[in-house]
């Protein structure tokens, strides 16, 4: 799994400080200041409202549960009856005011779901980035970071921020109450809380924010093990490595176990500390109060009421005591979701370190060219090709060949854009002009029109023409035989690889690109089949750069790229090129005479 690692070379957790703050401000402040400002403004706007409204209601409650008290104690029956009525009366408003407000909070959190989701997806797209987070290995599980940790960061920082507005308002509201009836209760409260939030945060802080951090990656991890399983079931089972398997997943679960049972037995310390703090608070007004209501000073009422408002202004000051646990959580989150924004999200100025780092220069142009490429693996000295130069103008064909593992794939890659480590220069077609064919294809979730027009979301073509394509690529059959083209399957599993095969060559002639690059595209197919293939694209009249190892293939190249590990490369002409030849190798970006199309290196300008 990816880990993030800083220049300690161990994996950042967070920690409740000033840097835990700044980290939430980096990934909130968006929000609030960019598109749909507007909207969060007004939104947060009512809730405050609605949370006045609730301590306004709250304090009256206190106050009739005093007075009923007195009149209770006093046997005075109208006094009583008087403060029930005002009770129902102000709970008919305080009621529905309670109701609409935990919908309204929850209403917030979803909409700033969407809006930070959005973002990030944005982002995590743009730019292959999702291809670079898993080759580069940066970072662990950024699905889950999008899917689950920012769920919980934007429920979390919404109720976070209306207890801590709730809890100034409380604080204001009580303080009052409680200073008319004594001072010395706020003395007493004021040092209580001090003592119980500075217990919780330098006893039991960072240890749980940290055990919290790798539960939250433990658990990912476990969840990715067994979506790896479902993902490779068959492969899975044609080895019989259910053994094998199980012990994996069991050695990822019994790290989440084991960090849990840490967890719990700090949490239970936690409890403990929290549940004496609590209680201690339904002794203190009573004993500091007891004196001046048994010497008829001050009404027994009085004394609940007091007792209420010391409840109620110790929970506002003493909210990171009592909220702790749920806290922890939620700086964890924080920090993962930070470590996933510095990868994806634009930054207002770029990474100088990033921007030393050498890597292959892109230029666009009418038609491919290598000019002195040097090619190596991401976070890797290995070079796989050295200072390779050629030019492949339009109509060419080029076949890369080698013994595995000597950088036929990694050339792909670079040429796509999506390996950059190394040196040199590739010139390039406009991208959309240019169609890649892996050697395992990719079926999305979807109909079989979606299938033979991805990665587009729609097409001129009409169903005639589909199925004409269908036929071209000897798929007569596939949409009578799955309920037509918009039939809904599950098509990784309903087809073969062979099949699979045909129906990416299919995707290629709907799009009809000017370059087509296969990476082993055919390697499922009889030769029959990959005969025809070929030639359909080489009568098209589009640039082929392709993987292959079958010789029959040859005839439909023009040019042979042969790669044979350590850097080393040739360049030949496909007639009369034989598979098992010995070949000298070009070392070096000296131009190459291979043949009229691949000729003295230009300089091209896109």
């Amino acid at each position: 799994m990816a880990t993030t690692t800083p220049v300690s070379g161990k994996p950042r957790t967070a920690r409740l400080s000033l840097a835990a703050w700044q980290q939430f401000i980096n990934v909130a402040k968006p929000y609030w200041l960019e598109g749909e400002r507007k909207k969060a403004w007004a939104l947060l706007l009512l809730l405050i409202v609605l949370m006045l409204l609730e301590t306004k209601f709250a304090v009256m409650l206190n106050n009739q549960a005093g007075d009923m008290t007195s009149a209770l104690a006093a046997r005075d029956g109208p006094r009583f009856w008087a403060t029930v009525r005002a009770c129902l009366f102000v709970l008919a408003f305080a009621v529905p005011i309670y109701a609409f407000y935990y919908y309204m909070r929850d209403l917030y959190a979803n909409h700033w779901r969407r809006w930070l989701t959005s973002r990030f997806l944005d982002g995590y797209l743009k730019g292959r980035k999702y291809y670079a987070l898993g080759t580069d290995s940066e970072i662990d599980n950024p699905d889950q970071r999008i899917s689950e940790d920012i769920n919980t960061f934007t429920g979390r920082s919404i109720h976070f921020l209306l207890i801590f507005l709730g809890s100034i308002m409380q604080l204001v509201a009580f303080s009052t109450v409680l200073w008319s009836i004594s001072h010395l209760l706020v003395g007493v409260l004021a040092v209580y809380a001090l003592l119980g939030t500075t217990i919780a945060l330098y006893v039991f802080g960072n240890p749980l924010i940290h055990l919290n951090f790798w539960q939250l990656r433990r658990e990912a991890d476990f969840r990715f093990s067994l979506m790896r399983l479902r993902e490779n079931a068959e492969s899975i089972a044609f080895y019989r490595g259910e053994a094998q398997e199980r012990a994996h997943i069991d050695s990822k679960f019994d790290k989440v176990i084991n960090n849990f049972a840490k967890l719990i037995r700090k949490q239970r310390s936690l409890n403990l500390f929290q549940r004496t703090f609590s209680q201690l608070t339904l002794v203190l007004p009573s004993v500091l109060l007891a004196e001046r209501v048994l010497s008829g000073e001050l009404e027994v009422g009085r004394a609940v009421q007091a007792a209420g408002a010391f409840t109620a202004v110790l929970g506002a000051v003493a909210v990171i005591v009592d909220n702790f646990e749920s806290l922890s959580r939620f700086v964890a989150g924080i920090s993962r979701l930070q470590a996933l924004s510095d990868l994806v999200l634009p930054r207002a100025e770029p990474d100088a370190a990033a921007s030393d780092t050498p890597c292959i220069a892109r230029r666009q142009a009418h038609h491919f060219a290598l000019e002195s490429v040097t090619l190596q693996p991401p976070q890797s000295e290995r070079v796989l090709i050295k200072e390779l130069s050629l030019v492949l103008k339009p109509g060419d064909a080029l076949l890369i060949t080698g013994d595995s593992g000597c950088g036929k794939s990694s050339l792909l890659r670079a040429i796509a854009g999506l390996w950059q480590a190394g040196s040199g220069t590739i010139h390039h077609p406009p991208l959309e002009e240019c169609f890649f064919l892996p050697q395992q294809p990719y079926l999305q979730s979807g109909s079989l029109r979606s299938q033979l027009i991805y990665p587009s979301e729609e097409s001129s073509l009409d169903d005639e023409a589909l199925l004409d394509i269908l036929q071209q690529v000897h798929l007569p059959h596939l949409a009578e035989r799955m309920g037509g083209l918009d039939a809904v399957r599950d098509w990784e599993k309903l087809l073969s690889v062979g099949e699979q095969q045909r129906l990416a060559f299919a995707r290629v002639l709907v799009h009809a690109p000017r370059t087509v690059i296969l990476d082993e595209a055919t390697s499922a197919l009889d030769s029959g089949n990959e005969a025809s293939l070929y030639a359909r694209l080489r009568n098209s009249g589009a640039t082929l750069i392709s993987i292959a190892h079958r010789p029959a293939v040859l005839r439909y190249h023009t040019h042979v790229l042969q790669l044979m590990g350590e850097g080393k490369w040739a360049l030949h002409d496909a007639k009369g090129f034989q598979f098992d030849a010995p070949a000298q190798p070009h070392r070096s970006a000296t131009p190459v005479q291979a043949s009229a199309s691949v000729a003295h290196f230009p300089v091209l300008h896109g």
